[in-house]
């Protein structure tokens, strides 16, 4: 059984190291729209830990909801007041995560990131065989080092002739 009421999804929550850079980025290179921000926020009890699963003295400098085409995007910025890791996991690390876009052109889109100076990694791969064959995909990095992900499955992927379940399909 699930939730009771449960609907679709709300947002996805990132800290970034510097909100109003994460903004100008999304905003720039995904036309995704700010629609508020707030902050500081800090607290002298033990609310940060059991709400946040944060340190207890940790503050929030920034929060910012943008509209990210299909999906909300809440960014944090904390500030330095407590030791905290600062380094961004990677796709093999527990925690590991990544945000993928699609586009209707590969080629063209990963132009348009070298041309902006964003880190691609390695060459758009094509799948040639299994439930993803028909997809193109390339990881690039934001500017504060999260990976990121164009996608591209102009005709489809195998799996939609097959599959009883079908995923969201963002074309």
């Amino acid at each position: 059984m699930t939730i009771p009421g449960l609907k679709k999804p709300d947002h996805l929550g990132l800290t970034v190291p510097n909100l109003e850079e994460a903004i100008e980025f999304f905003s720039q290179y995904f036309g995704f729209e700010l629609a508020y921000q707030f902050g500081p926020f800090s607290s002298n009890d033990n609310w940060m830990a059991d709400q946040l699963n944060v340190h207890p003295r940790a503050e929030i400098n920034k929060i910012a909801m943008m509209n990210a085409k299909g999906i909300n995007l809440e960014l944090f910025e904390y500030s330095d007041s407590v030791e905290r890791r600062k380094t961004v996991p990677n796709n093999a690390d527990i925690g590991g995560h990544h945000l993928a876009f699609y586009v209707e052109d590969m080629e063209a889109a990963v132009t348009y990131l070298k041309q902006a100076g964003i880190e691609v990694l390695g060459k758009p791969t094509l799948m040639t065989d299994g439930p993803t064959e028909g997809e193109s995909w390339v990881y690039f990095m934001a500017p504060w080092g999260m990976q990121m992900e164009l996608v591209s499955y102009p005709d489809g992927k195998a799996f939609m002739q097959q599959n009883s379940v079908k995923l969201f399909d963002p074309r």
